[in-house]
């Protein structure tokens, strides 16, 4: 199986890294999706393999080092070659600046910047002395600008900027495609849908709220680019979504 070619995507969710496993699983690659416990991933896993593609779940709490480094040794002796890496944890929250406790902003900065740096440097490790990859991450509006009770969600995405940056000028000239994806605006799901139906309701039929598998093919274009004409820094967001 070693021949094999295999796109790992961490947070693997139901909207977007659900999309963009389904997206690479059609293209032959051999998905890899984590979440810190496996059960979740399991429809996920089963929906790609319906569809012909081959893909696994892992438990990982992508936080920590040593699960980190386990996670990638196990796929590449077991499963194949790391080819794609995907970047994908958010951490989302919203908490006035008086009511924001170091717990909280530590583990948004620990779940939107060290578990980038971390899943990323195991990943670069590996395709230097390949001499190619493709590092994807995943950022946020929070991730140009700061907002009114998103400090600690901002502060961890600027700083996973940062580390897209960095990688990027380091990485580059090894023949490494670094790329940080701006997702600016409400994205479709459960959720969303949820939180405020009747807007929910108003923006879908228009295409005023992302499709996770258009997003998707984003992701995948991407990973196709050719190196003479890399993008780093891409923006996302519905044609009607002010900016």
């Amino acid at each position: 199986m070693n021949d094999k070619k295999v796109a790992l995507i961490i947070g693997a969710g139901d909207a977007t890294g659900g999309a963009i496993a389904r997206r690479f699983a059609r293209e032959g690659f051999i998905v890899c999706l984590t979440r810190r416990t496996r059960e979740p991933l399991e429809p996920l896993v089963k929906q790609i393999e319906a569809a012909g593609g081959q893909a696994h779940g892992f438990g990982s709490d992508a936080r920590i080092e040593e699960q980190v480094v386990s996670l990638f040794e196990t796929i590449e002796r077991d499963i194949g070659p790391v080819e794609v890496l995907v970047f994908n944890i958010g951490g989302n929250v919203n908490f006035p600046i008086t009511e924001t406790t170091e717990r909280v902003f530590r583990k948004v900065w620990e779940m939107c910047c060290l578990a980038g740096f971390l899943n990323a440097r195991e990943a670069a490790r590996l395709m230097t002395a390949r001499g190619r990859g493709t590092i994807l991450f995943t950022g946020a509006t929070a991730s140009l600008r700061g907002g009114s009770g998103f400090s600690a969600f901002a502060a961890g995405k600027h700083a996973l900027r940062a580390v897209a940056q960095s990688m990027a000028r380091e990485l580059g000239p090894r023949n490494i495609h670094v790329a940080h994806i701006v997702i600016d605006g409400g994205i479709d799901t459960a959720f969303i849908q949820q939180r405020n139906p009747e807007r929910y309701e108003a923006l879908k039929p228009q295409d005023g709220i992302l499709n996770p598998d258009a997003i998707a093919e984003n992701y995948w274009n991407l990973h196709c680019q050719h190196r003479s004409a890399w993008t780093h820094e891409l923006d996302l967001r519905p044609w009607i979504e002010k900016w």
